[in-house]
């Protein structure tokens, strides 16, 4: 996938065992892939404002860290794609390991008493995050990490779906709206990484808002960042939900879905 129009940059050439279609350093000096990195800002400032509401709310802990999570794989994402340079490669793959190891963590949990600790599921996802980090650090395989995040995202769409098959099912809009909007990313992902010389080359033909719409590594940024964000407001409303609170979606500015929620203690 590495372009044939890269040109050099601030961070010299790159390091790790990834490269993405978006040609390198074609619109900043600075910034090896411009789209791809300022894509992930939607990954990284909603679930800021996703903890300060959590914390405010006074709900549980792990959902603060779940929305930190997210961040935390944004600005890793961003280092990555900004620099190209392998140990920022780590600092995007790993924190998505480790997040949607907090995000199974919160799923499997929803139906537990108020601040309960499931003390074996927290060593199992300890040890599965500490498996793969020591693994991959070792065998430099990115199809390893893929499938091993992979695997993390198969027991969140199974939990989903029981969730709002048996339990909660006014709650399907917000799960598979979740799920669908993720699945288009990945479905973008496969795009931009099998087909990435037919489009690299109509980008060379294109003006450059046009060209720059047709980065589908970016969309994938954008598309997964809002799915995993939709997938922690869903989450949260069926914690909530149990623990008898009264969530409400809101939007802010009209198009940006948030929760907030009233404890029983406010009635």
């Amino acid at each position: 996938m590495a372009p044939a129009l890269d040109r050099p940059g601030y961070w010299g050439p790159p390091t790790s065992t990834l490269e993405w279609c978006e040609e390198n350093y074609a619109v900043s000096f600075y910034i090896a892939e411009f789209w791809n990195t300022v894509s992930n800002l939607i990954i990284i400032l909603p679930p800021l404002f996703g903890a300060i509401q959590t914390v405010k709310d006074g709900l549980e802990t792990r959902y603060v860290v779940a929305y930190l999570g997210l961040t935390a794989v944004g600005l890793g994402s961003w280092c990555f794609h900004m620099t190209l340079q392998y140990e920022m490669q780590l600092l995007d793959e790993l924190p998505m390991i480790y997040s949607c190891s907090i995000f199974v963590y919160c799923l499997y949990e929803c139906f537990k008493n108020r601040n309960s600790y499931n003390y074996l599921l927290l060593i199992i996802l300890a040890l599965f995050s500490l498996i793969v980090t020591t693994v991959y650090l070792r065998w430099k395989e990115p199809v390893f990490h893929q499938v091993m995040y992979g695997v993390l995202v198969s027991f969140l769409v199974l939990r989903s779906v029981y969730i709002v098959t048996w339990v909660y099912p006014w709650l399907r809009g917000l799960a598979y709206t979740s799920l669908g909007v993720f699945f288009i990313g990945f479905v973008l992902w496969n795009v931009d990484n099998i087909f990435c010389p037919t489009w690299r080359g109509a980008r060379q033909k294109m003006p450059p808002v046009i060209g720059a719409v047709t980065q589908f590594h970016a969309w994938w940024h954008i598309l997964t960042g809002l799915g995993s964000y939709l997938h922690i407001l869903f989450s949260l409303y069926t914690r909530t939900l149990f623990l008898k609170c009264r969530p409400k979606v809101k939007f802010l500015f009209g198009m940006w879905p948030v929760i907030m929620v009233e404890s029983p203690k406010k009635r």
